[in-house]
């Protein structure tokens, strides 16, 4: 009976030293860069010194929004918000969609019409119901720009809020009231969606939004340009009612319900001040906080 012969590394190549190799290699480049714009080349494995040189990996910016389904299309064409094209698939005809195309027209909001496969493929297979509105990325202001929107500067800043239609409720409650701006954190919170716009009621277009990197940061900045910091909570000994601070340059940080403000924000607020519940609820949501406080606020002015 022969021996076998025992495999070890001067017996098996590895595989990048095999003559098949280079061009297996080039086929794998050739058919990544076919399926995704990308050619992938080399071994999967990175080495560790590869992957410390690395930047650290940026989120996707925001980009356009798509509604889908005729009652949600044609009720945010009634709100009046922003759009860029209406998608309405061939033989869709309903009501709804009659309306809505009537209001897109109205507006100037471009009208294609498309087949289902590439209504399924825009919409990444949404039930949509043969129609899909497109919203346009919202434009940002800075937030040192809603310093100079007024005087005394009143802004509206959330912290850790996550719901755009709180988000919405707390613009128009800042156009009610005279605000003259909101600022956001750029990430773990709610941006300016199609549903922030509905909920807005259109006052989006008049009131802007700031978003900050770091809001800890935009907020000290805001006290070293001489505007005082209050923050709503729970916690707060004071108040809103009882707020000097009320008629010059200020920053009212509203957190989210149950949460409310982070430690490292509270912190960060010159004061604390809660709004006095007599009844029974515990809290209330940053859109309706948001308002009452506003509401004071734009009282004491007025005085």
């Amino acid at each position: 009976m022969a021996k076998r012969r025992k495999k070890g590394s001067s017996h098996t190549p590895k595989a990048e030293d095999r003559h098949w190799y280079g061009k297996r290699q080039t086929a794998r480049a050739a058919k990544s860069a076919t399926r995704t714009g990308t050619a992938t080349t080399g071994p999967r494995r990175e080495s560790a010194t590869a992957t410390a040189d690395r930047p650290p990996r940026r989120s996707a910016p925001d980009g356009p929004e798509l509604v889908t389904g005729r009652n949600p299309v044609v009720e945010a064409l009634r709100a009046g918000i922003p759009a860029s094209t209406l998608y309405v698939m061939t033989g869709a005809a309903d009501d709804r969609i009659r309306e809505s195309i009537k209001l897109a027209t109205n507006a100037g909001v471009p009208l294609l019409e498309t087949g289902k496969a590439e209504l399924d493929r825009l919409t990444d297979r949404a039930v949509h119901q043969g129609i899909a509105l497109q919203v346009p990325e919202y434009d940002y202001a800075h937030p040192d720009d809603l310093l100079h929107r007024g005087s005394p500067a009143l802004i509206v800043a959330l912290d850790g809020v996550t719901d755009p239609r709180n988000l919405g409720a707390v613009v128009r409650s800042a156009a009610a009231f005279g605000a003259h701006g909101v600022l956001v954190p750029e990430r773990r919170a709610a941006g300016v969606t199609a549903g922030a716009w509905k909920t807005s009621a259109g006052t989006l277009a008049s009131v802007p939004v700031a978003r900050a990197t770091n809001l800890v940061r935009a907020l000290k900045s805001y006290q070293k340009a001489g505007v005082f910091v209050a923050g709503l909570d729970a916690r707060g000994a004071n108040g809103i009612d009882s707020l000097d601070a009320a008629t010059g340059p200020m920053v009212l940080v509203v957190g989210s319900e149950g949460k409310g403000l982070s430690r490292l924000v509270a912190e960060t607020c010159d004061l604390l001040v809660n709004i006095p519940m007599p009844g029974k609820a515990e809290s209330l949501n940053a859109g309706v906080a948001g308002g009452i406080a506003l509401y004071e606020i734009a009282r004491r002015r007025a005085s």
